[in-house]
């Protein structure tokens, strides 16, 4: 290789660097240019300066060497807040403020402060108020003789007793703490809410200023009952509540409790795992193994939901619904799918109820049980009618019909109607032979809650086994048909007397009782339907196929023509 040949390859090298330099330089220059320019970050002041005082004086030999002594209408400012007060103690090395007399802090246009002294701390941004301490934010004022502000974190804590004023409710604590930025509050110990419809009692209080929503939670401790601890208390116009956990608005009176609570209302009570409230709508639910009762009327309702308009006075009941009506000797167990109530005339003097028991009503009593599909009550005439295949059961006494209508005298059983494919069937002793009346319609008197009277109307059949009173036997079959059939019973429902108009009757030896005769063509034993206890209310056994009433058409009146 010659020196010429070097000198150019030494040439070309150097041009390859210098090309690649240049495209270097030029791409940097162009980033620099294109990118976007960052804001010079400006240093943070976190001096505390003061801005006025009277007299301002060092006293070296004093107790605080190292403070500039300021007084008269004294103001400071740090990061925007400022701080106002009659004399104090400047400490520019600490960043630090001792302020007294009419000590008034303001930050911003939403937050003041007033006390009678305080320490301010420049560097932590905490503010110690003591004595008269009256902290405003918005429209929330909290009064309180010891308070921490911590402006870093925007939190604020009391600990020696505070009451917070929220509108026209009124929360007070033995210690608490408010976020200025959330407007959440938390209160502990000794606790009382008031507002205009109600007083809490509780240990711990959540409240959201913002939304005016308190939440209670947990257990409250009594002062008075000397430490006795319970559940939290809240009394209002509606009664009283006691919950460990609840929400509710102290605005439009919204409550929602969970947590196994109870709602007091004079004789009546309330308890539920979740219930609701809403005083504007009148609005009522509880879920979860709810318990109601009513100790004036002596009646429990137990079930999985229920819900009630206290406005309207509708409301339902279901899952696994109970009534125990409790006002007699015996209690009464009842139970259906679905419970409804409907209030007419409601707030009037002509009030009345209805209440409506489907699918499946069952109840049970040691003297008497009964079944249909569904039932209704009438306060209005205290009428309890039974629809669709109803059976009644009174010892070894069956009753079945259409329906059966039964009127009450407060929970007393004043009379009877069975109406449509009356059948009345007895037992005998040796549960082969059965006593039988069947009729149109029939009809069962009481007094004091015994039958005395029963009558049985239109195309009236009977079958009557006699017996013989010395030994108890059986004497024969009484055959009869009639049209009107009245029976009278002792107080112990004996057979007094029989009363009929006109009537064919034929009486059977025991041993020359034809097979036919032995039961009615409508005869049927509905034994094994019956509930046996106040737990078996809960097992619907329906009739078997085929065995239902049969559908009887009822001839209309025929619809007259006039000729013109």
């Amino acid at each position: 290789m010659t020196a010429t040949d070097k000198h150019q390859r030494y040439y070309r090298g150097h041009r390859v660097i210098l090309t690649m330099a240049l495209c270097f330089f030029v791409i940097g220059t162009l980033q620099a240019f294109l990118a976007p320019r960052k804001a010079k970050k400006r240093p943070v002041d976190n001096k505390v300066y003061l801005l006025h005082a009277d007299e301002l004086r060092y006293d070296m030999a004093g107790p605080n060497p190292d403070a500039q002594i300021a007084k008269g209408h004294v103001a400071f400012k740090h990061q925007g807040a400022f701080l106002s007060c009659d004399s104090a103690y400047f400490y520019q090395g600490s960043n630090s403020v001792k302020a007294f007399g009419h000590v008034r802090f303001r930050q911003g246009d939403t937050l003041s402060l007033t006390c009678t002294r305080a320490w301010y701390d420049g560097e932590g941004q905490m503010m110690e108020a003591r004595n008269n301490v009256v902290l405003k934010h918005r429209k929330q004022t909290l009064y309180t003789d010891s308070l921490n502000y911590d402006r870093l974190y925007e939190y604020a804590y009391f600990f020696n007793g505070g009451k917070l004023v929220d509108g026209k409710s009124q929360l007070s604590a033995d210690w608490g703490e408010y976020h200025t930025e959330t407007r959440l509050a938390k209160f502990n110990y000794d606790v009382q809410l008031r507002t205009p419809k109600n007083q809490v009692s509780t240990d711990t209080l959540y409240y959201d200023t913002r939304k005016s929503r308190a939440h209670v939670v947990g257990q409250y401790t009594s002062a008075k009952g000397h430490g006795k601890v319970g559940p939290s208390i809240i009394k209002g116009e509606n009664g009283t509540i006691t919950t460990e956990n609840a929400y509710f608005n102290t605005q439009n009176d919204q409550a929602e409790m969970f947590g196994r609570s109870t709602v007091v209302n004079g004789p009546k009570t309330i308890t539920g795992d979740t219930l609701y409230y809403d005083s504007k709508s009148g609005n009522n639910r509880g879920l979860g193994n709810v318990v109601f009762v009513d100790n004036e009327n002596k009646n429990t309702l137990t079930c999985g939901e229920v819900v009630y308009n206290e406005h309207t006075g509708m409301g339902f009941a279901t899952k696994d619904a109970l009534v125990k009506d409790y006002s007699q000797k015996d209690t009464l167990f009842m139970h259906a799918d679905t419970m409804r109530i409907e209030t007419f005339n409601i707030n009037t003097d002509s009030v009345y109820r209805k209440v409506h028991c489907y699918p499946h009503m069952r109840a049970f009593r040691l003297d008497v049980q009964a079944i249909c599909d569904s039932l209704v009550f009438n306060s209005q005439d205290s009428c309890m009618t039974m629809y669709r295949d109803p059976i009644v059961w009174n010892g070894t006494r069956q009753l079945l019909g259409e329906v059966i209508k039964v009127y009450m005298n407060d929970s007393t059983v004043r009379e009877a109607h069975v109406l449509g494919q009356a059948l009345s069937v007895e037992a005998m002793p040796d549960s082969v032979h059965y006593n039988q009346v069947a009729s149109h319609d029939m009809f069962a008197y009481f007094q004091d809650g015994v039958i005395r009277r029963s009558d049985a109307i239109g195309n009236v059949k009977s079958v009557y086994f006699p017996v013989d009173d010395k030994d108890t036997t059986l004497i024969g079959l009484n055959y009869m048909e009639t049209d009107t059939m009245r029976m009278y019973l002792t107080p112990e429902r004996k057979l007094h007397h029989i009363w009929t108009n006109k009537v064919k009757a034929t009486l059977y030896p025991m041993t020359q009782i034809p097979p036919m005769k032995l039961k009615l063509e409508s005869f049927a034993w509905f034994d094994a339907l019956r509930p046996v206890d106040k737990d078996d209310v809960f097992h619907w056994r329906g009739k078997a196929k085929g065995t239902e009433l049969k559908s009887i058409e009822r001839h209309a009146a025929p619809l007259q023509q006039l000729t013109l």
